[in-house]
């Protein structure tokens, strides 16, 4: 008896030790209490850290997973989920903030299938990108009308568009799709900082200090999973005329969608908020064209692939929904999660085996490249198949391997480049009756053509 009583209240301690899920709404400091509070539960595999305020101050806090939290190990991938980034649509917001609770306490309850996820991974959650429009949005509450104030919150303190905001590298890049030029990694204006807000520049600041490699960005107002480009390639000149504008990933990126989509509740099946996506995905151009959207910066300024996740037809679900959209969206979450763990990852070495960050591992047929991180590691998303691949590294030579990449695990790619060795050109006296006997040099083109002239004089002067 007194073994089972002892069972028991092991048990009631465990179920007691993790908090009950608890689905409301909630406020700036509720969200932060909550952060603190999944971290205070699970200190060994969780991290807050800010990467900015807002405009009002608010700090844009962050709460990451790993078996090794603040540190990137080389090989394993980082991901991210971010919400909010309009105030008013706020069902992400809280499915991160449950997603959260729940690594917590799967983890704790030793479930297998999330122990390996974060042992394996380093996720980043930022449950609100906008907490200004939040605040305005939540004061009006979920009782709005139809029309007129409905976007109320929608934007930042500053009445700007977070979601149009970012710099826009669309344009650079269909024309040297056209003409020629670098696929990935475009650079930026040198004001940028002055042309976007300070919530805006936390996110660039921030993808740009960590290797991201998969992101989903939630947002409301329909339900389909909505994949790059954004902007048409006709947005230029046609102003927001909408046709499909596909990435060199453009299979990739459907993939990527669909797993989401048919993970969730009733996403896939099309008809949704009155509009129809077959298998609940689409294009971003073919709905409608946007210009300076964040997940067409992450994919032209970084290694990361990002997809846009509408999860609600109301922007601002009462609360007595949400524990619906939850059950929802969880498998759905956490399968977007693990297929960071698809493709092609690796080191980039020198011949010490020192570690080569920066280098370009380019796949042939798919006009994208990305590079090593800080560490020599790369990641490369790519759907089952046999590849061409080449790393890059100026004054090495290159490398280029074929590897086959499975459904499962990544396959491990690496490479050890060897540095140039130039070709010295050749050295040949002139006779001194010449030019007084300085040294001449010449390259090896110099030296056939002059053998080309030697022999046309040769032949031009005839036998003997």
């Amino acid at each position: 008896m007194s073994d089972l009583l002892s069972v028991f209240l092991r048990l009631l301690l465990l179920f007691k030790s993790v908090a009950p899920v608890t689905f409301r709404h909630h406020r700036y400091d509720d969200l932060v209490r909550t952060l603190y509070k999944v971290h205070n539960e699970c200190p060994h595999i969780t991290r807050v850290y800010s990467i900015g305020r807002s405009v009002k101050g608010r700090h844009l806090y962050v709460l990451e997973f790993s078996d090794h939290p603040g540190i990137h190990e080389p090989l394993e991938p980082e991901v991210k989920y971010v919400g909010n980034m309009h105030g008013d649509e706020v069902l992400g917001r809280e499915l991160l903030l449950q997603l959260s609770e729940f690594l917590c306490e799967q983890s704790r309850s030793l479930n297998q299938r999330v122990v390996r996820l974060l042992q394996d991974t380093r996720i980043h959650i930022l449950p609100s990108m906008n907490p200004d429009g939040y605040e305005l949005a939540a004061a009006q509450g979920s009782n709005r009308s139809e029309f007129g104030d409905r976007l109320v919150g929608r934007n930042n303190a500053h009445e700007v568009d977070l979601n149009r905001n970012f710099p826009d590298l669309n344009t650079y890049i269909y024309y040297n799709e056209k003409n020629g030029g670098p696929n990935h990694h475009l650079p930026l204006p040198d004001n940028w900082k002055s042309q976007v807000e300070p919530e805006t520049q936390a996110v660039i600041q921030w993808i740009r200090s960590i290797n991201f490699v998969l992101s989903a960005n939630l947002h409301g107002g329909a339900v389909v999973a909505n994949y790059p480009y954004d902007k048409s390639l006709e947005h230029r000149f046609r102003g927001f005329r909408s046709t499909n504008t596909p990435t060199p990933d453009d299979k990739l990126f459907q993939k990527l969608a669909k797993i989401y989509s048919y993970a969730h509740g009733w996403m896939h099946r099309g008809w949704n908020c009155g509009d129809y996506f077959p298998d609940g995905i689409t294009n971003g151009a073919s709905w409608y064209s946007l210009s300076k959207g964040m997940q067409d910066f992450n994919y032209l300024h970084t290694n990361c692939f990002e997809i846009t996740l509408e999860l609600s037809c109301n922007k601002f679900p009462p609360q007595e929904e949400l524990q619906r959209e939850w059950l929802g969206n969880r498998e759905a979450l956490i399968q977007f999660l693990e297929q960071v763990h698809h493709g092609i990852k690796g080191m980039v070495l020198d011949e010490n085996y020192n570690v080569l960050a920066g280098a370009v591992i380019s796949v042939e047929g798919i006009n994208h490249d990305v590079t090593s991180g800080d560490h020599g590691d790369y990641f490369r998303l790519l759907l089952p198949g046999t590849y061409t691949v080449t790393a890059t590294v100026p004054g090495f030579d290159p490398e280029t391997v074929t590897v086959t990449v499975g459904p499962a695990e990544p396959t491990l790619v690496n490479f050890q480049l060897q540095r140039s060795i130039p070709q010295a050109p050749t050295v040949r006296r002139t006779p001194s009756g010449g030019q007084g006997g300085r040294v001449k040099v010449q390259s090896p083109a110099a030296r056939k053509d002059a053998a080309e002239m030697r022999e046309t004089k040769r032949l031009q002067r005839g036998p003997g």
